[in-house]
């Protein structure tokens, strides 16, 4: 629990940091991100010396692994562009419902009654988050198409859920360092081509620069990494739920560094969802 509660922290960065990234776009952004993570977690392992190879036959199944890890990070970067900071966020956290369905397929982990009606509270409150808005459909010529934008935090939300399950499964097979670089880079080589189309499209300011590098090193090689840390300790569903909380720090430093003020559902919706994290917790 330690460990997901310290990468909440680093992961409620993100939006701020993604926001102050532009002109980057998504694929550029989630590619830059996955090989500065990369370099860290190598460093890591070599420091810890883990063993970092593995078998050629484990190669195609942590393809997979990559690509899904890639098409989480480019759908939330791209669901920022389009929607606010509190829709992003509280769509993508709709994953420990996904989580739940899938460790019980997949996992053979069941969860009591009790604490799956704790889950379905904590979905509800992200609901209320998202709120109602009396322009939902519409796409404005300045990018604003929150539609769009909310369908890419939902399959952000998928990939996730799968993400999740994924680094729970392998906790008995690979130690942390070796599955989260194989994982980093893989991701980051499925963006390679992409992310070389888009280069020197647009300037590369020094403040942009920053906050890409800052991506890559606090939510994601310290972030994402002490969660699949905590994936190898306890429930993908507890993690992922503690987790969700990156909406309520998200919301908190979108308001202080950008301004973004949320609504009072939101403001409900964080309470509810801190309601139903504790019933499942305790």
């Amino acid at each position: 629990m330690f460990y997901v509660g310290i990468a909440v922290l680093f992961f409620g960065t993100s939006p701020v940091f993604i926001r102050w990234s532009h002109p980057f776009n998504a694929v550029e952004i989630a590619f830059w991100r996955l090989a500065i993570a990369t370099c860290m977690v190598i460093l890591l392992g070599l420091l810890t010396r883990q063993p970092m190879r593995i078998r050629s036959q484990e190669f195609p199944r942590f393809l997979l692994y990559g690509l899904v890890t890639a098409l989480h990070f480019v759908f939330y970067v791209a669901s920022l562009n389009y929607t606010t900071t509190a829709h992003s966020l509280a769509l993508v956290y709709t994953s420990p419902l996904l989580v739940t369905i899938l460790s019980a397929l997949f996992l053979r982990e069941s969860m009591a009654t009790r604490k799956l009606l704790g889950i379905l509270v904590a979905v509800i409150g992200i609901a209320i988050m998202v709120g109602f808005e009396p322009h939902y459909t519409a796409c404005s010529l300045t990018g604003q198409c929150m539609f769009l934008g909310d369908g890419f935090a939902l399959l952000s939300a998928l990939c996730y859920a799968i993400y999740s399950v994924i680094g729970r499964s392998e906790r008995d097979r690979h130690p942390l360092f070796r599955y989260t670089t194989h994982v980093y880079r893989l991701a980051a080589l499925w963006l390679l081509p992409l992310a070389c189309l888009n280069a020197f499209r647009h300037p590369y300011t020094l403040s942009a620069m920053g906050a890409v590098a800052a991506l890559g090193i606090f939510p994601l090689g310290l972030g994402h990494t002490l969660y699949n840390a905590a994936l190898r300790k306890v429930h993908a569903t507890y993690a992922n739920l503690i987790a969700t909380q990156e909406v309520t720090i998200g919301i908190v430093l979108g308001i202080v560094f950008l301004h973004d003020i949320p609504s009072w559902t939101t403001v409900i919706g964080v309470l509810v969802t801190l309601g139903g994290i504790t019933s499942v917790l305790l």
